[in-house]
């Protein structure tokens, strides 16, 4: 590859792991064109200088930042000043292997616009994580892929070692919140094709964890964020006005089949939650994810047996909640009825989201 290769690390107080990592990346990458551009948080063990230095052998810079913070905006800070046209993102504590680097590159050469070097593909794997790391991690990437779509083609959305071609994120405003970045790109920025290559994510011999429990209210927050731009928010309340509008057609046809048409009550409460499922379906492939609906009277009507399948199961979860609130813990059945419903709307668009409108 005759094009630059910019490789962007954000560092703070990471002095210890600097020079193993530098000569490492030139051993992956002796063979090409590569610089490597430290963004550091004003670290206070030396990291900036050590790094500096190192600049007369290699091909270093650096950039340190007085009043910022932040490993997701220390990238966008450094996409601003690389030089090449590919760019990859890594952290300075040999957590993420430089060997790998030649493997997303090759990526890269056979028409990726980004590579994510995935703990969570076959010959990936995490080294000595506990229970309960695994569990977060894991929740975390459930969480992307659950709340924003464009995140579920990739199995490590929230992995912090890739590699891009800087034309992904040229005309895009990057706002990311906490450490996220890649979850950021995946999202907001332009691509057509994405590829993963396994890796083995290492253990951390020197300086100290940035993991913290603030970084979990950030991802949160990056999260809601991401949805409020995307839309999910926007498309999460047209859904809520459309179950609204099907708890009208339930209620008036109950009333008029019953009250005019002389039905008995249960058979006309089934043809009301039926005709309210049917109009609920109708309106939310046409309003809510009329982005997401593919054309064809076969499809349509997958969807709308999906649509149905997931709606009575809603049903069952609105009663068993009513049933148990009311019956075991005495809860007014009014409210008992309110949290049934609040919890089959939002079992009705989590499913429907990622199954019936994909």
């Amino acid at each position: 590859m005759s094009k630059t290769i910019s490789i962007i690390i954000p560092t703070y107080n990471e002095r210890d792991n600097i020079i193993t990592l530098v000569k490492r990346i030139h051993g992956a990458l002796s063979s090409y064109s590569y610089e490597i551009v430290f963004v550091d948080d004003n670290s206070s063990d030396g990291t900036a200088e050590l790094a500096s230095a190192l600049s007369t052998e290699y091909p270093v810079r650096v950039i340190v930042r007085q009043n910022e913070r932040g490993l997701a905006s220390a990238v966008v800070h450094g996409l601003k000043h690389v030089e090449g046209q590919i760019v990859a993102v890594m952290d300075a504590d040999l957590q993420h292997p430089p060997e790998v680097i030649p493997a997303l590159l090759r990526e890269i050469e056979s028409g990726a616009d980004i590579v994510v070097a995935s703990r969570y593909v076959k010959e990936g794997a995490c080294q000595d994580w506990g229970l309960i790391r695994r569990i977060m991690s894991k929740g975390g990437v459930f969480l992307a892929h659950l709340l924003l779509p464009s995140t579920r083609q990739i199995n490590d959305p929230m992995s912090g070692f890739f590699m891009l071609n800087k034309q992904v994120v040229a005309s895009v405003d990057l706002k990311p919140t906490g450490y996220k970045i890649l979850l950021e790109i995946l999202v907001v920025g332009q691509f057509r094709k994405v590829a993963e290559v396994p890796y083995t994510f290492g253990t951390r011999t020197s300086g100290e964890s940035k993991l913290s429990a603030r970084q979990q209210k950030d991802y949160l927050k990056h999260i809601y964020s991401l949805m409020k731009r995307k839309g999910e928010l926007l498309r999460f309340a047209k859904f809520c006005l459309v179950g609204l509008s099907g708890v009208l057609v339930n209620t008036g046809l109950l009333w008029l089949l019953t009250e005019f048409a002389g039905f008995f009550y249960l058979l006309s409460a089934a043809i009301g939650i039926e005709s309210s499922i049917i109009s609920n379906f109708a309106l939310n492939d046409f309003f809510t994810f009329h982005d997401r609906r593919s054309p064809g009277m076969k499809l349509f009507l997958g969807r709308l047996i999906k649509f149905n399948m997931v709606s009575l199961v809603g049903v069952a979860i609105n009663m068993a909640i009513l049933w148990l609130l009311t019956e075991n813990l005495e809860v007014y059945y009014l409210l008992s009825n309110l949290c049934g419903i609040a919890a089959a709307t939002l079992w009705n668009y989590f499913v429907n989201t990622w199954w019936t409108w994909k």
